[in-house]
């Protein structure tokens, strides 16, 4: 059974930077396809980054390029996501997410099959 274990959120001021970090199980890590996604209140969950399984490729949604920054340490299980110049408009409930299956990289909710169960990020003016 795969498990994704969040870590990181916190509340922060305005322009300030915070790490996410997303610890993975019950999977060959290496593999697989990892994604951040977000969801504040009243809003659907949407995509943040992904990263493809070798560590090779990012996306970005447009809203985050250039201040965050998806990454990963295959030996470690471990995907991080580093952001910078934090807005308000950043704060959300922050999920991990694993590809649905192996070798496969999408950019949709479709595209992934677990989930963890989300950090809160709370950005302040």
């Amino acid at each position: 059974q795969v498990q994704l274990v969040e870590s990181g959120g916190g509340l922060v001021q305005a322009g300030g930077s915070l790490r996410l970090s997303c610890a993975a199980s019950g999977l060959t890590f290496e593999y697989y396809a990892m994604g951040w996604f977000r969801q504040a209140p009243g809003k659907e969950r949407e995509l943040v980054a992904t990263i493809r399984w070798s560590g090779g490729n990012t996306y970005y949604a447009d809203s985050v390029k250039g201040r965050f920054t998806i990454s990963r340490i295959n030996t470690k299980n471990t995907v991080y996501l580093q952001m910078n110049s934090l807005k308000p408009e950043d704060t959300a409930v922050y999920y991990c997410a694993a590809a649905k299956k192996f070798f496969h990289w999408g950019y949709g909710l479709e595209d992934f099959g677990s989930w963890g169960q989300g950090t809160q990020v709370t950005v302040s003016s």
